[in-house]
């Protein structure tokens, strides 16, 4: 029975993984190479994935800057009192329970041209829907909690005992952060930032409300495989899901030296 059940186990997620991956890098060669290239080199396609780059960029650095203060803070921070933590930690949890697509409704709904803060800032010159801040502010909600989820538990582990025999014996908190915080860290914040870069890849909802998915302008990877399926345009579309899946495989495997290297 217990093989029975192991063998299940495998059939399944073969089918909802290894199925659809196979199926993607077969279709992304149905006419060969020239296909491929032709999917990957078109303008637009290199446009897409300029923009998904520069969004990964950016979102990264924020997240992993402001992702392990506030972990500091939620943790470490008893001037905040556990009422004011609680309520940060269930404002952190948010982007995990509203729908990528409310998420961006919200931005366009707060920031939108037709919003008094929006028509404030497109009169200064700076747009933010349908523009490429609209989209790094719609993508850092969505990838905000997993930096943050991924230090607090390390943070909780290992206490703040060295910490605070570090502070009595003078050390300035930056000193302290790097010499004795960060090296207990360092691996949680590199989970964190590989998921974070994993799931920017990713994200689809959120960009396309706040995108408006504009060819050449806002339009990112994952938008341009939906539009290409749309218009029936099956190879291409393949083929630019093909380097977002290999993308996330060399981040997985990434993940895995990691794990490997914390081990020793």
């Amino acid at each position: 029975m217990r093989r029975l059940w192991i063998a299940l186990t495998f059939v399944v997620f073969a089918l909802l993984l290894g199925a659809p991956v196979v199926r993607i890098a077969a279709g992304a060669w149905d006419d060969g190479w020239s296909g491929f290239a032709g999917g990957i080199a078109r303008p637009e396609a290199l446009h897409a994935l300029l923009m998904t780059g520069i969004i990964v960029v950016i979102v990264t650095l924020v997240n992993t800057l402001f992702g392990v203060m506030l972990a500091l803070y939620l943790v470490r921070a008893n001037w905040l009192g556990p009422q004011l933590k609680r309520i940060l930690n269930s404002v952190v949890d948010l982007p995990f329970a509203v729908s990528p697509v409310i998420g961006g409704l919200m931005i366009v709904l707060l920031l939108g041209p037709d919003t008094v803060i929006g028509s404030l800032l497109n009169k200064a010159g700076v747009d933010i829907v349908y523009a490429l801040p609209g989209m790094v502010i719609a993508t850092l909600f969505v990838t905000f909690p997993l930096v943050i989820r991924e230090v607090m538990p390390v943070l909780q582990e290992i206490g703040s005992q060295q910490e605070e025999a570090a502070q009595l014996l003078g050390a300035y908190p930056w000193t302290i952060f790097w010499r004795v915080t960060w090296p207990s860290i360092r691996w949680s914040v590199v989970y964190g930032v590989v998921l974070t870069v994993a799931r920017t890849l990713g994200e689809f909802g959120a960009v396309l409300v706040v995108s408006g998915n504009i060819l050449f302008k806002t339009q990112t990877a994952t938008t341009l495989v939906y539009q290409d399926v749309e218009n029936f345009n099956l190879t291409a579309a393949n083929a630019v899901a093909l380097v977002l899946a290999a993308c996330s495989v060399v981040l997985l495997l990434f993940m895995e030296w990691a794990k490997s290297r914390k081990e020793r």
